[in-house]
C-alpha cells in the first residue's frame, strides 16, 4: 500500500470509529491552514483528510484493509464526482473539529411534534368574575385511524430507499485545494427520511394524520381578562407521522356589559339621580354581580362623587379576594318645569338666600403634565 492511513492518523489498525474520529479532530485543529499556514503543514493536512475519508467509511475501510486504495484511480469507490457513504472528510467535519458541533447524521424521523393551535372564546362579565366551564369545538389534526399514523396503506409498510440505502443522505466527493472534500445533502428520492412509502394510506395521503372536529371541556378560572390565554397541553395539532400533539391555547374575549365597565379587577358604573334626591338623600336599587343591592345616596351628594361597594368586583386571578364596585353619581338638573314647580323652586332659593348667588371661583384643575410644566417654568 502506498500510504499507511492508520499511521497518518496515529491510531492502531484495530482502532474504533470513535478513536479514529477523535484522532482526526485533534490533528485537524493543529494542522488546519488557517491555524498553521506552512506549506508542509498544508500537505500534512491533506494527508489526514484523505486518511479520515477512507477510515471513517466502512466500505472504503474494508477495501483498504484488503490491500486496495479507495482514493487511487484504480482503487475503486469514492473517486472525484462519485457517490458513496457519508464520511467526515468534508468541510462540516473540519468545522466540527474546531467547534465540537458534530451533527448527528442519518435519516430524519417521519414523526415530528405538531404545531400549537389557538382559538378565541367569548365569555360574559359574570363568567369572567366567578369562573365557569365551557364546551368548545376545535378543528385540528388527529392521528389517522386507518394507518395509525404510519402513513402507509393497510397491509403495506415503508420501504428502505434504494438511492441512499436508508441513510437519508447522499454524498459526493470533489477535489479542492485542500484535497478531496466530501459533501452531503438530503436524498432527493426519500427527502431525507431514509424510507419511501410505495402505497400511501388512502385516508391521510401518507401524512399519518387527518382533520377532525372534537369537543373539549375548558375550565375558565375566576378573574380572567381580555387576552388571557389558557393552555391545554397536548390538545393542539398532531404532528406528521402521528407525532405528539402540540398545545391548544384558548384566548379569552370578554363581552361588554350593559351597565358595568371593568378596570382591572374593579367595576365602575354611573347612576344619574335628580337634584332633589341628591339634596335630600335616597336609596337606589342596583343589580350587581351578587344580586340586587340598595345604593345609599347620602343627603348633599354632589355630582362626580362616588359610592364604593367593597368586594363586589372581579375575583383576583392570583390570590384571594375581589375588587370593588365603584358607583359614580351624576346629579341631573331639571331643564323644564311647570309654573308651580318653578314657583316652589324660587321660593326655596329665597328661603336659602340663593336668589342672586355670587358663585365661588377657584383655579381650574390641572393635570399632572400641566403642573410639571408650571414647576419647570417657576410658576
Amino acid at each position: 500500500m502506498a500510504t499507511d492511513y492508520y499511521a497518518v492518523l496515529g491510531v492502531r489498525r484495530d482502532a474504533s470509529q470513535d478513536e479514529i474520529k477523535k484522532a482526526f479532530r485533534r490533528l485537524a485543529r493543529e494542522l488546519h491552514p488557517d491555524v498553521n499556514p506552512d506549506p508542509k503543514t498544508q500537505e500534512r493536512f491533506k494527508e489526514i483528510n484523505a486518511a479520515y475519508e477512507v477510515l471513517s467509511d466502512p466500505q472504503k475501510k474494508q477495501v483498504y484493509d484488503l490491500g486496495g486504495d479507495p482514493l487511487s484511480a484504480s482503487g475503486g469507490g469514492g473517486g472525484a464526482g462519485g457517490f458513496g457513504a457519508g464520511g467526515f472528510g468534508n468541510f462540516s467535519d473540519i468545522m466540527d473539529a474546531f467547534f465540537g458541533n458534530a451533527a448527528q447524521r442519518g435519516p430524519r424521523s417521519r414523526t415530528r411534534r405538531g404545531q400549537d393551535a389557538m382559538i378565541r372564546l367569548e365569555i360574559d362579565l359574570n363568567e369572567a368574575a366567578f369562573g365557569t366551564t365551557k364546551d368548545i369545538q376545535v378543528d385540528t389534526a388527529v392521528v389517522c385511524t386507518t394507518c395509525s399514523g404510519e402513513g402507509a396503506a393497510p397491509g403495506t409498510s415503508a420501504q428502505t430507499c434504494d438511492m441512499c440505502r436508508g441513510r437519508g443522505e447522499v454524498s459526493q466527493v470533489t477535489r479542492s485545494f485542500l484535497g478531496q472534500v466530501m459533501t452531503s445533502r438530503p436524498c432527493p428520492q426519500c427527502q431525507g427520511f431514509g424510507t419511501v412509502v410505495p402505497t400511501p394510506c388512502p385516508e391521510c395521503a401518507g401524512d399519518g394524520r387527518i382533520r377532525s372536529r372534537r369537543t373539549l371541556t375548558v375550565k375558565i378560572p375566576a378573574g380572567v381578562d381580555n387576552g388571557t390565554r389558557i393552555q391545554l397541553a397536548g390538545e393542539g395539532e398532531v404532528g406528521p407521522g402521528g407525532g405528539p400533539a402540540g398545545d391548544l391555547y384558548v384566548e379569552i374575549h370578554e363581552l361588554a356589559h350593559p351597565v358595568f365597565q371593568r378596570r382591572g379587577d374593579d367595576l365602575h358604573c354611573t347612576v344619574t339621580i335628580p337634584m332633589t334626591a341628591a339634596a335630600l338623600g335616597t336609596q337606589v336599587p342596583l343589580e350587581t354581580l351578587d344580586g340586587l343591592e340598595e345604593i345609599d345616596i347620602r343627603p348633599g351628594t354632589q355630582s362626580g362623587q362616588s359610592v364604593p361597594l367593597h368586594g363586589r368586583g372581579i375575583t383576583h386571578l392570583r390570590g384571594g379576594g375581589r375588587g370593588d364596585l365603584i358607583v359614580h353619581v351624576e346629579v341631573m338638573t331639571p331643564t323644564k318645569m311647570d309654573p308651580e314647580q318653578e314657583r316652589l323652586l324660587r321660593e326655596l332659593a329665597k328661603l336659602r338666600g340663593e336668589e342672586r348667588p355670587t358663585g365661588q371661583f377657584q383655579p381650574g384643575q390641572q393635570g399632572l403634565f400641566s403642573r410639571l410644566k408650571d414647576a419647570f417654568n417657576g410658576r
